[in-house]
């Protein structure tokens, strides 16, 4: 049986280092049947720039296969362009042999594991961005990906084995994270109905640049974890 790794943003090149094989040492014993998600703001679908090539060179050559959830740091236009594939049961654009990202609704058997996903999350810094250069519109998933969202946890029956998004349920950014002030009313509120409404054993995210669990939530930026 593969293993499945999670982590948090890494914003292009910036903090992708943490999936070299020193910080990550356990992919010595990987291969390319085994994953490693990481939580939106993935950031290395952004500009085409010979940097961003090299780095997506590095990691298409790294011993595990690549998953990303869509962010709000990201260059939707880009991504876009990507042709929609089917894999493991739901959606997904491939960006390079082993580089795949997971879209917005779906539901996913890995390894004998499910996982719904959902990206996304507001920007606090737009204010300092310029829109189709450094900020999308696109960052909040449409209606049409929440009414997808709901019609295949529908088809799951509405239990999954696993939870991955960028950003969080409302109440827990209020719990938590209130002082970020960062969430977007209705996909936060999305998430919470997805929160009580799905069976679920772990829900994992990042966005908030920290390392921290709350209750069956795990808030992932600098660590690899694996699933078990």
């Amino acid at each position: 049986m593969g293993r499945i790794f999670v982590t948090g943003d890494t914003h292009g090149s910036h903090d992708i280092r943490k999936l070299n094989n020193k910080k990550f040492p356990q992919q010595n014993m990987l291969t390319k049947d085994d994953y490693v998600i990481v939580c939106g703001d993935f950031g290395l679908v952004w500009d085409e720039s010979a940097e961003e090539k090299y780095w997506q060179k590095w990691l298409n050559e790294r011993n595990f296969t690549t998953l990303f959830v869509a962010g709000n740091h990201e260059n939707y236009d880009l991504l876009n362009r990507y042709p929609i594939e089917n894999w493991n049961g739901g959606k997904i654009r491939r960006i390079t042999d082993s580089i795949i990202h997971l879209m917005h609704g779906q539901v996913f058997t890995v390894h004998k594991k499910t996982f719904f996903t959902m990206g996304g999350a507001k920007s606090v810094d737009k204010r300092y961005r310029v829109e189709g250069i450094s900020w999308w519109m696109e960052e909040i998933p449409s209606y049409q990906a929440f009414e997808e969202g709901i019609q295949n946890l529908e088809k799951h029956n509405y239990k999954v084995d696993y939870i991955v998004t960028h950003t969080a349920p409302q109440e827990i950014i209020e719990k938590r994270y209130a002082y970020l002030k960062d969430y977007d009313v209705f996909l936060n509120h999305y998430l919470t109905h997805i929160k009580n409404s799905v069976d679920y054993k772990g829900w994992y995210f990042g966005h908030m640049h920290v390392d921290d669990t709350i209750d069956n939530f795990h808030i992932l930026y600098m660590k690899v974890k694996e699933l078990k």
